[in-house]
């Protein structure tokens, strides 16, 4: 007789599978980057332990998204950073529990990944999944997704890379309809992502049972501009500047607080 084979141990959240097996202790592995160097950039090679296309989750969260590419991408490495320590332990643990080599999460803000970590022309993918529209008026300062930010997004991706956005706030998907084109050959989808129709992220699952409309998009890095030329094009871009409705913060608190 076969040995009988052990139950998968699967994982749920908000009733949205999570993807990979939680493995026994003997097979789990080390996804948290603790340290970021003191100075220069990531060695991703030694990283990794190999070369591969790299794929980086801006604000990830408790990391559903890389979690997924990282499970049925094993041919891309990931990295994904956040600036709230809570909730990359959660993505390291569940990177951990599954057994991945191909995955790395940090405590970091975006702006500092990019200008300091991330060597040009550097990674294949990055993702923005519902950045923080900051709601009140003097914290706007803190948005993200400037002009700048997106000329950098430019610089660290391959020729042709990737940039995949997402958000639930309309001023915002405003704002970056009128200035991502400059940078990016920029579609947007009116469809969920084929890969997680019930979610990439916890916050498009709540936003979406919340019957908030989810805007998406996908550009791919202009290779008629050189980087003097998109910071030169980005001093002449407004800033983030829209009306951060207040009825959204039910769903940061949705996001933060349900299991």
């Amino acid at each position: 007789m076969s040995p009988e084979r052990k139950p998968r141990r699967l994982e749920r959240e908000l009733g949205v599978p999570i993807a990979g097996e939680i493995l026994d202790p003997s097979q789990w592995t080390q996804t948290a980057l603790k340290r970021l160097p003191a100075e220069g950039a990531l060695d991703l090679e030694a990283l990794f332990g190999r070369r591969a296309p790299l794929v980086v989750d801006l604000g990830c969260g408790n990391g559903r998204y890389l979690l997924s590419s990282a499970v049925w991408r094993r041919d891309h490495d990931h990295l994904g950073i956040d600036i709230l320590p809570v909730v990359i332990r959660y993505a390291t643990r569940r990177g951990n529990q599954r057994g991945l080599t191909n995955l790395r999460f940090a405590v970091c803000d975006g702006e500092r990944l990019l200008r300091q970590y991330l060597p040009p022309g550097s990674t294949s993918e990055i993702h923005c999944y519902h950045p923080q529209p900051y709601y009140d008026p003097t914290q706007v300062h803190r948005r993200l997704l400037t002009p700048t930010f997106l000329a950098m997004v430019h610089a660290t991706l391959v020729p042709g890379g990737l940039f995949y956005l997402q958000s639930d706030h309309p001023g915002y998907w405003r704002y970056l309809r009128q200035v991502v084109p400059f940078f990016f050959s920029f579609e947007e989808r009116q469809t969920p992502w084929p890969d997680a129709p019930r979610g990439r992220t916890r916050r498009e699952i709540i936003a979406q049972r919340k019957g908030l409309p989810i805007f998406r998009g996908v550009g791919r890095a202009r290779l008629d501009l050189d980087l003097t030329t998109a910071r030169a094009q980005a001093e002449h871009l407004p800033p983030p500047l829209f009306d951060a409705s207040r009825q959204l913060r039910e769903v940061d608190h949705l996001e933060q607080n349900e299991k």
